[in-house]
């Protein structure tokens, strides 16, 4: 009997709520799962907490066919935790021989309108792939990543078609054994909100968080402004 292809989901977002990396990437597993895959979902700021847990992050990436990074955007880079994943990991692999033909998947999301701003994390992700023995499937990025705000895709509705689109055709090219078919990257890069609609609604909500924490009337304040 041939055992199923094994696909991990390493999610690299800090949020206790359901978060965007968690819904781009669970929807991705669930295509996979219909291709005949076995799948597994670490959120990575909990396995970092304890022995068993780092244990566990290490055994599972070595277990699995593919490997896919899902996390957010931070300062222009990947999150510490995730970071700190990559650097565990890498230095594990360095110590086994004869490592498996792995892949190695990356999807950023931000709340920046613009995907291209995940570009240089994604650099990260394919350098972390190069040197810790990974074959890089590719990666896609996500602007706006806020206004799916961690709900799951098919609940999004029609907002999230193209998102929706762009993941079908990366399940079907990791099924397939290719890399990630530029189709993908550019129906997953493609802004599915109007940019004005986007920035009015951000807007809302930063005034709406600031009156719920009493800085409302602080929201101009330049601190650290040159004298």
């Amino acid at each position: 009997m041939v055992s199923k292809k094994q696909v991990l989901l390493l999610v690299g977002s800090a949020k206790e709520n359901p978060s965007t990396s968690e819904s781009l990437g669970t929807y991705l597993l669930e295509q996979l799962r219909t291709e005949g895959f076995s799948t597994e979902t670490l959120f990575i700021h909990k396995v970092l907490q304890s022995d068993k847990g780092r244990r566990r992050l290490l055994e599972a990436t070595s277990q699995a066919d593919i490997i896919v990074i899902a996390c957010p955007l931070y300062v222009d880079s990947v999150p510490y935790v995730v970071t700190r994943a990559m650097e565990l990991i890498s230095n594990d692999r360095q110590k086994r021989k004869d490592l498996p033909g792995q892949r190695l998947l990356g999807i950023v999301n931000c709340g920046f309108p613009e995907a291209h701003q995940n570009d240089t994390a994604l650099a990260m992700l394919r350098q972390f792939a190069r040197e810790a023995g990974f074959q890089w499937a590719g990666g896609l990025a996500l602007g706006a990543g806020e206004a799916i705000g961690g709900r799951p895709l098919l609940k999004v509705k029609g907002m999230a078609r193209t998102v929706i689109k762009g993941l079908d055709l990366l399940a079907d090219a990791l099924a397939a054994g290719t890399p990630v078919p530029q189709e993908a990257v550019k129906k997953m890069a493609k802004l599915f909100v109007p940019n004005w609609l986007y920035m009015l609604f951000g807007n809302m909500s930063w005034k709406r968080q600031a009156m719920k924490n009493g800085v409302y009337r602080k929201l101009r304040d330049r601190p650290y402004e040159a004298a």
